[in-house]
């Protein structure tokens, strides 16, 4: 049998406008339910708050209900935002669900608040703080063998052994995933400046681990596929427009496509959006295979995730699934040595 290179999804649970949050969240579960049908190996979901354009704020709740719509592909956090939680909160919940969905649940964990600084207030979070690393290993503990003497114990979660990551998009998540052996997703599908060398001194410094005996990387992407190539580079508008907004402080859900971007947003805001979402499938299916087979060529991940904020639910159904069909043909990338 043919080896190939594992698909997989990170979903937002976009709120288009004209739409609401449970919208959003019946569209996430049928959109889970499909990638499964189209071979896609997880489907992740990511912890943002005070967004009115995201509906995945609860993570592990949203991880819940996705694990009970689906039956096989596993589904995990892209990803839980450990800064906002205290490491035995996490470790329960996710115990919880790797209970109720054994060799299902994936816990990818991020250093970001995602949020601002009221946010963080809100949580009760102490902003000065950063004890990411300590948190994690705390975690790992909490998720490992049994501790049958320990003072605290995550029940349920211990003895789980949930398959834990860290997410990045700077060279920190990158030595931190090296020291303790552990799987590395970058989110290079908004932040690709520091992507080449992260992954770099990720391999370079990997030390096996009793989760990982060898580096595994994760590239992230985006995609906007359409039987027509113009229609796909319409569909990108969406995220064109949501990224300049977000970046001019002024969130909101998801907007409808536009036929001028320029018009929109300016040439010059237009080019910086461009250069963070650089990597990105954009067309029918042979354009966005080929630009997923130099991705995976230039950068060797062991796996790509693609996501994809297209306002219409039908489109972006379409989009996953002429990306499955091109992503399913690219062959694993012999890692240097």
């Amino acid at each position: 049998m043919t080896q190939h290179l594992p698909y997989s999804v990170l979903d937002l649970s976009p709120v288009p406008e004209g739409s609401t949050a449970q919208d959003a969240i019946r569209n996430t579960i049928d959109l889970a339910q499909h990638a499964e049908g189209w071979g896609y190996h997880r489907f992740w979901l990511a912890e943002h708050h005070n967004m009115p354009g995201i509906a995945s704020a609860a993570t592990a709740v949203l991880i819940g209900l996705v694990a009970q719509a689906t039956k096989t592909i596993r589904v995990g956090a892209g990803g839980i935002m450990l800064p906002n939680h205290a490491p035995l909160t996490v470790a329960e919940a996710f115990g919880t669900l790797a209970t109720a969905f054994p060799d299902r649940i994936d816990l990818g964990l991020g250093r970001a608040p995602g949020g601002d600084g009221a946010v963080i207030r809100a949580l009760r979070r102490d902003p000065m703080a950063d004890s990411f690393p300590q948190d994690v290993v705390e975690l790992l503990d909490y998720l490992g063998p049994e501790r049958a003497g320990a003072a605290v114990r995550a029940l349920p979660g211990e003895g789980t052994n949930i398959p834990v990551w860290i997410l990045g998009s700077s060279l920190f998540g990158a030595q931190l995933a090296a020291h303790l052996g552990l799987p590395y997703a970058f989110a290079s599908h908004f932040a690709p400046e520091q992507l080449e060398q992260a992954l770099s001194i990720y391999r370079e410094r990997f030390r096996p681990s009793p989760w990982g005996q060898k580096p595994y990387a994760v590239l992230a992407a985006n995609v906007f596929a359409a039987d027509d190539a113009g229609e796909a580079a319409y569909l990108r508008t969406t995220m064109q427009l949501a990224f300049a907004r977000l970046r001019t402080g002024q969130p909101g859900k998801l907007p409808r496509p536009v036929r001028d971007i320029d018009a929109e947003i300016g040439a010059q805001m237009r080019q910086a959006v461009d250069g963070a979402l650089r990597i990105s499938a954009v067309g029918d299916r042979e354009r966005v295979r080929d630009q997923l087979s130099r991705l995976v060529e230039t950068y060797r991940p062991d796996e790509v995730i693609l996501t994809g904020q297209i306002h219409d639910h039908t489109a972006r159904l379409r989009s996953f699934e002429i990306a499955a069909e091109a992503a399913s043909s690219l062959p694993p990338v012999r890692q240097a040595a």
